[in-house]
């Protein structure tokens, strides 16, 4: 009888660390970052029906890197988590930290399982505040570890030198023009270093607007509007436009 071969859990573990990480630099990278009037969420994607954004509750986004059918299973619970903890007890108990803490329990259980693959995703949570002190942006590697980050976030792809680049120029106070124009600027730059140009029709962009009066802050930002904001002009978020549209 042949002896079983022995993996120590240290080894394990490092071994579905690096299966997720590899899954997650396959896909495409996105930025979310902090400009003067709430959250923008920029990243490449061609397609205008699989979406990497998407409206959790009235002041909440999610974004994700990785397997899509991974993701969207747990963009899909957050949603109901949402909903019913806000039916059951008041819309202000449903917040991103604890969505936060609801996806670290899930990957976490899921990447220390030895009865399936971890999943190769990367999130972010955010949610806008009042006040631009009062906006909150948690990013859950697949572990389901929680970071709390500040400013902006880059997740998927070479996320690592995307960060850098935004960790050296993004500022508070910025408008929302100038944080669509840095979260292209970063994401358009190859890994040798060389800059590439990012269609406006290959980019999707999302806010959480707290100027915006009713309750749901989440918007998505297509079309004449997107051109304009490309273009280093001002858009009115106040006024939909036809091309624009909300979760």
């Amino acid at each position: 009888m042949s002896t079983p071969f022995y993996v120590s859990p240290q080894q394990a573990m490092a071994d579905r660390a690096e299966y997720a990480r590899k899954g997650i630099a396959r896909g495409r990278s996105l930025v979310v970052l902090q400009y003067s009037d709430g959250i923008v969420f920029v990243g490449e994607n061609p397609s205008r029906a699989l979406h990497k954004f998407s409206e959790i509750y009235d002041r909440i986004g999610f974004a994700a890197a990785g397997k899509y059918n991974e993701y969207e299973n747990l963009r899909i619970g957050g949603v109901r988590y949402a909903d019913l903890r806000g039916y059951t007890y008041d819309r202000d108990d449903v917040t991103a930290r604890g969505l936060a803490n609801v996806y670290a329990q899930t990957l976490g259980t899921i990447f220390s399982s030895a009865g399936e693959k971890p999943y190769e995703v990367e999130l972010v949570v955010a949610e806008v505040g009042e006040t631009p002190d009062g906006d909150q942006i948690y990013r859950l590697p697949h572990d389901g570890s929680i970071v709390d980050e500040h400013g902006s976030v880059a997740v998927g792809g070479n996320a690592e030198q995307i960060s850098s680049y935004l960790d050296q120029r993004h500022q508070d106070g910025m408008t929302l023009a100038e944080a669509l124009k840095l979260a292209v600027q970063a994401l358009s730059r190859d890994t040798n270093g060389t800059q590439r140009e990012i269609p406006a029709e290959r980019l999707e962009v999302a806010v959480l607007d707290r100027t915006r009066p009713q309750s749901r802050k989440f918007r998505r930002i297509v079309g004449p509007q997107l051109s304009r904001l490309l273009a280093g002009g001002g858009a009115d978020l106040s006024k939909d436009d036809s091309d624009s549209e909300e979760e």
